[in-house]
């Protein structure tokens, strides 16, 4: 990470009000930082001018105003980013001045990630049973591509009833009803970065017999039906149990 500081935007001559920032890291010449993941990203803006050094400075974060010391607006006011996340990503931090809103400096982030794609998964599906694969491809920026291989080879999705889709953020792998011969194996997604490389995770896929379903709600209400017969029958001859028990006594 640059140890320097980039002078992101100057709106002023030198006889105008301006306020300027610095970062580290450094920006770009269109005001973009390029960071990662759980790095820090530091911001400085100052007021341009030694007669404006006691000016009230705002900082905003897509629109919204940041909350800062007491200690942190005179002047020169600072904003750190940390660690840097996901929802970091495209985020424009702008430095106006309180006194005047168009006197102002911006910055946008550009955080780049790689598809958490790493280690295997255990998957154990019933024999006719979906077998539905999900490899999380979202990435920034964008995958190249993505690809499934079984068992080292390259997936032939005809053969073994596929259907594949990616929409940026997963690949779904998918068969209507597993078949120990066609599904059962070692499943690999492999995703293509420009940035990280390539990025893989396995699915270890294990093909069972079928599980007899019983019919669970059929015999609750057997048992049911067996119950209430059972008690209305001892309440139809409860007078003729009285007295058997009256004359045993």
């Amino acid at each position: 990470m640059p140890s320097c500081c980039f002078l992101v935007l100057a709106l002023c001559a030198a006889q105008t009000l301006c306020v300027t920032i610095d970062s580290v890291p450094g920006v770009d010449g269109k005001g973009v930082i390029l960071t990662e993941l759980e790095t820090t990203v530091s911001l400085v803006c100052r007021s341009g001018r030694s007669e404006d050094e006691g000016a009230e400075l705002v900082w905003l974060r897509n629109g919204a105003t940041v909350t800062l010391g007491e200690g942190n607006r005179k002047g020169q006011s600072g904003v750190c980013v940390m660690p840097v996340i996901h929802q970091d990503n495209g985020a424009t931090f702008t430095c106006r001045l309180s006194a005047n809103a168009t006197v102002e400096a911006s910055v946008t982030l550009n955080v780049t990630y790689p598809p958490m794609l790493s280690g295997s998964e255990a998957v154990r599906v019933e024999d006719d049973s979906p077998l539905v694969l999900d490899c999380e491809t979202f990435a920034n920026p964008p995958v190249s591509s993505v690809r499934w291989t079984l068992n080292g080879s390259a997936l032939d999705l005809l053969a073994g009833g596929f259907s594949m889709t990616q929409d940026g953020f997963t690949s779904q792998l998918s068969a209507d009803k597993a078949e120990k011969s066609k599904h059962e194996g070692l499943y690999r997604c492999i995703a293509d970065s420009p940035v990280y490389g390539i990025k893989s995770r396995d699915f270890l896929v294990t093909v069972t017999e079928k599980t007899p379903k019983f019919p669970l709600i059929p015999l609750i209400a057997g048992a049911v039906v067996l119950c209430l017969s059972g008690l209305l029958a001892v309440v139809s001859r409860w007078k003729k149990i009285i007295k058997v028990m009256w004359y045993l006594q």
